[in-house]
């Protein structure tokens, strides 16, 4: 039987079709426009490692591969609502909370080089994830920024000491930025159980780490923000520094895109709990 030139046509493109929607990864159907998009973003971010992310997974996962890609990338990072710097802020932030995912935080400090950020900001941004997470985790996070600084023949370079040496007092400047009369409301508040604990607050947190120059004040909020989404167990700091995001000019666009990433790194009821405080903040704002 001879087919007619516009049937062996037909046949071609649907073949053609065939093929482009469907994965690299085993031939599962998907959403081409989602997978190129975050495919793009991914090597972009990391074009020496893209593919084993891949390939790491091919042989016992390979749908999971094609969600890193579509859902990951394709839906979350590359949405419009938050520049790519502060996207890896905010991953550095959450991994390293998280204290459970150091090869994904290799793979982040990485690309957080690769679109900029210097290695004594990812340095910090460790720093300010240590006074919500504890220090085995900013440990631990350092250890992987190590590895990473090594592979890659960078050091960070550590800031000038401070010009004030009166911890308190760059503790109360630091937490002044985002509210003037914070200092005081956090010393009463633990007046009657644990008021060293407003002293290690306003000396360490903030006299200590939050009052450093690296970072922006916007990037550190963005970082705290991250931290303690990630964590999931700190609504009432989550809050306060929802609104001390805003209070530097972090956008409620960009702090609603810092949740909604963390659904990638933290799950879904991390970011929807994130997103719950952010209502509620943004609702007492407009009061």
């Amino acid at each position: 039987m001879i087919r007619s030139p516009v049937t062996g046509i037909r046949a071609a493109l649907a073949l053609l079709l065939t093929l482009t929607t469907t994965t690299l990864c085993g031939g599962a159907p998907m959403e081409n426009e989602r997978y190129a998009r975050g495919w793009k973003a991914l090597v972009a971010l990391a074009p020496q490692k893209a593919q084993a992310v891949q390939d790491g997974l091919a042989d016992i996962a390979p749908d999971m591969a094609r969600f890193v890609v579509e859902f990951g990338y394709g839906d979350v990072f590359t949405r419009p609502g938050l520049d790519p710097a502060s996207r890896q802020t905010a991953t550095i932030a959450a991994l390293a909370a998280l204290g459970n995912a150091a090869p994904q935080l290799r793979f982040h400090i990485e690309a957080g080089l690769a679109i900029g950020l210097t290695p004594q900001a990812v340095v910090d941004i460790i720093y300010v994830t240590t006074v919500f997470a504890g220090f085995p985790a900013g440990l631990n996070a350092l250890a992987a920024a190590r590895e990473v600084f090594a592979a890659q023949g960078v050091a960070p370079t550590p800031p000038t000491a401070p010009e004030n040496p009166d911890r308190r007092e760059r503790g109360l400047a630091a937490l002044a930025v985002t509210s003037q009369s914070a200092g005081q409301r956090v010393v009463d508040s633990l007046a009657d159980i644990a008021p060293d604990m407003a002293g290690f607050i306003l000396d360490f947190s903030y006299g200590d780490v939050i009052s450093r120059a690296v970072l922006t004040p916007a990037q550190k909020e963005i970082a705290m923000i991250a931290a303690a989404t990630a964590r999931g167990t700190m609504a009432p700091q989550l809050k306060v520094h929802i609104k001390a995001a805003r209070s530097v000019g972090v956008s409620r666009e960009q702090i609603t895109e810092v949740l909604i990433q963390m659904a990638v790194y933290a799950g879904f009821p991390a970011a929807l709990n994130g997103l719950a405080v952010a209502r509620e903040a943004f609702a007492e704002e407009e009061e």
